[in-house]
């Protein structure tokens, strides 16, 4: 179906006296959009999912971007949240080709003097290596694993009255906090480390409200579930979730990029897997005022400068954790990493930045040829930078990891401007969908009694623009598909 021509149906009314093409159409096949697509679709509703690129996956693609065979992920690499995901583990994945593979060490977070600071998949062992740090580190994280099933039920989803009030209130007020003021519970340089390496995924200053609780949930998810890497490329699990909603009656169109609303067939209602200024360009002239006022207001977060490497061989790293690890955060101390990201929000590039690595090929066969690796990498840049970090990462890489420029086959990049071509929903190559502010923690995208629906009927927004926010958790589309089903259908779940 091509992106310039408005969709001519063949299909028979589906559900109501009014005739219509679908019970439900859903825009973009992100993790978030799929999720959306296959709820509706589980409930009895025939789905139509729509994408623009010719293949389905949003930031969930793989791709060889460098050298033949070797496979690189494109936007997200390791998966800690898919597995936590409460909505992917009532689906039968495995059985629609998703596989997951576990490296010994979840994350390291090496230091200038060679040794490194590890998130083991063991509470005891991570804790243990931590020296004088060891019962402050059990002490904030274990009370989190202990409720986790609960916890994580409550953190990914809209605000709401928690199932164990007690355990999220004890975790609401660590996870409130900037994680520049949760550090000082801890005495070493390693666990400072390791907790400022957790806590810059929040793609925010370490000094801002909320920047704890990433860092608090990375810890714990590494310790209940681990940090997977899908066997043959995170594409696996858009491949996985897009074949499990075709096997359930579900329908997806390709290359049919959205412009305007007179291009989707006739639905109840559609659901939106990309951000709010995509929803203005597209809707816009369907909503309120004020609806569109707040979605113009609608803060988008730090840009990411991208490199995937073909290597022969495996990087060098000094510490044998890292050689070890399947994650590596790159910053050295807490200090460094938090002027860093500090300097970025600022609108400046920091010289000595924080680096994300993924080193897949080590623990996936699949990914690079024989005796070969693939590295993925990125740092975060300002919104809409486009100023060329590879010099810069590689640096810093060279840093922990002497001799690692000798390995390089080929580079493949990706500036902010680059990143959004490649996906429209990273806004100046904000991988996030949005700052996650305490403003924007659970009103995203706009202050309403569900951050789903829009001001129009029958039009919601699925992306991760909405709570929870980023990660590959499909837990936005499954919130705003939960409620379109019982504000339209009258189904509840």
């Amino acid at each position: 179906m091509k992106n310039n021509q408005p969709f001519i149906t063949t299909q028979p009314s589906f559900r109501g006296a009014k005739s219509y093409d679908f019970d439900a159409v859903v825009v973009g096949s992100g993790p978030n959009g799929l999720s959306a697509a296959i709820t509706m679709q589980q409930a009895g509703l025939q789905v139509l999912l729509v994408e623009g690129k010719s293949t389905i996956g949003g930031g969930l693609r793989t791709a060889e971007l460098t050298l033949p065979g070797f496979k690189h992920d494109i936007c997200s690499a390791i998966h800690p949240m898919a597995v936590a995901s409460p909505f992917f583990s009532t689906l039968p994945l495995e059985k629609h080709g998703l596989e997951y593979l576990y490296s010994p060490i979840a994350a390291a977070h090496p230091f200038d003097d060679g040794t490194a600071a590890v998130l083991a998949q063991s509470i005891d062992k991570t804790a243990s290596l931590l020296g004088i740090d060891e019962a402050k580190y059990l002490s904030l994280i274990y009370p989190i694993k202990k409720h986790w099933t609960s916890l994580i039920s409550g953190i990914l989803g809209p605000l709401r009255f928690p199932e164990n009030p007690i355990s999220f209130a004890q975790f609401g007020l660590n996870a409130l906090a900037p994680a520049s003021w949760l550090v000082k519970k801890f005495k070493t340089p390693a666990a400072q480390g390791l907790w400022a390496g957790m806590a810059a995924h929040s793609i925010l200053p370490l000094s801002h409200l909320t920047t704890s609780a990433i860092g608090l949930i990375l810890l714990t998810a590494g310790h209940v579930q681990g940090w997977p890497i899908p066997k043959g490329g995170s594409q696996q699990i858009s491949n996985a979730l897009a074949s499990y909603f075709t096997s359930i009656g579900g329908k997806i169109e390709t290359d049919f990029y959205v412009q305007s609303l007179s291009q989707l067939p006739s639905a109840q209602t559609i659901l939106f897997d990309i951000t709010p200024r995509q929803l203005l360009k597209i809707a816009g002239h369907q909503f309120s005022a004020i609806y569109k006022w707040q979605l113009e207001k609608y803060r988008y977060g730090m840009g990411v400068f991208k490199v995937d490497w073909a290597l022969d061989g495996p990087v060098p790293f000094r510490s044998e954790a890292a050689r070890a690890a399947g994650t590596l955060h790159l910053g050295n101390t807490f200090q460094e990493i938090a002027a860093a990201e500090q300097s970025v929000w600022n609108g400046s590039h920091a010289e000595k930045p924080f680096v994300l690595l993924a080193q897949q090929s080590l623990f996936d066969a699949t990914r690079a040829p024989k005796d070969k690796h693939v590295l993925w990498g990125y740092c975060h840049v300002p919104n809409g930078s486009t100023k060329d970090m590879t010099n810069t990462i590689e640096r810093q890489i060279e840093r922990f990891a002497p001799g690692f420029r000798e390995r390089i086959l080929a580079r493949h990049t990706l500036n902010t401007a680059q990143m959004e071509e490649y996906n429209p929903n990273y806004i100046g190559g904000d991988i996030n969908g949005g700052a996650l502010t305490l403003d924007q923690l659970f009103t995203r995208p706009a202050l309403r009694w569900s951050p789903y629906r829009s001001s129009t009927k029958g039009l919601y927004i699925c992306s991760s623009s909405t709570p929870p926010g980023g990660g590959v958790h499909g837990m936005c589309g499954y919130h705003a598909a939960k409620q379109a089903l019982y504000d339209i259908f009258n189904i509840k779940l």
